[in-house]
């Protein structure tokens, strides 16, 4: 069985690319959403995040604070690479044991699907590596209009702390180009052939 990344920078389409591959049966590991889900329910990991970032990592009901975390973290670049020191083991282990179960069900291949796949290591878990790559202005203008309460700054912000869509595609295996010029579903299907034993391509 083929472990697949998938990955772009905010504003690639990287998420309607891993849904195109869904709807083709594909299974697909959102990492972001796991790491959340992770971070909030593994009791190894939430005792590491208050060790490292204090009893108000987690709120009077257990829920973690992610507004204070968020602070704690994303504005502080050495606290921001301990959160992935803490965080990013627990994922690839979750990873490792959901594309087990992937494999024991017959599956041809499966997708991880991470917005930061080289910058967090991932890729190393990984067989093939697929970018989506959009030019910098459509992805600007399509987070605009997808997040009205993110300004522009805060967008090159994100960006800023993101490879470089070029430095990206340089590293990947595949690139599917959602550029608003070429159509994503041929792109798709044609990957999916490739990567199906048996089948043409």
């Amino acid at each position: 069985m083929l472990r697949i990344g998938i990955t772009g920078g905010i504003g690639s389409g990287k998420s309607i690319a891993a849904r195109l591959f869904q709807v083709l049966g594909v299974p697909i590991y959102d990492a972001d959403s796991r790491a959340k889900w992770i971070m909030a329910h593994d009791l190894a990991l939430r005792a590491e995040l208050e060790q490292a970032f204090g009893p108000a990592t987690f709120d009077a009901a257990g829920r973690l604070n992610r507004v204070y975390l968020a602070k704690a973290a994303f504005t502080n670049p050495v606290q921001l690479a301990q959160l992935n020191a803490l965080v990013h083991p627990h994922v690839a282990r979750d990873f490792e044991h959901w594309a087990e179960t992937q494999r024991q069900r017959g599956q041809a291949y499966v997708l991880k699907e991470a917005a930061l796949l080289f910058e967090a290591g991932a890729y190393r878990q990984l067989d093939r590596i697929i970018t989506v790559f959009a030019p910098l202005s459509v992805r600007q203008a399509r987070v605009l209009r997808r997040d009205p309460h993110r300004s522009a700054d805060d967008i090159r912000a994100i960006m800023g702390k993101q490879l470089s869509e070029q430095e990206k595609c340089r590293r990947a295996d595949y690139v599917l180009y959602n550029d608003d010029q070429q159509l994503l579903i041929p792109q798709v299907l044609q990957l999916d052939t490739t990567f199906r034993p048996g089948l043409p391509g």
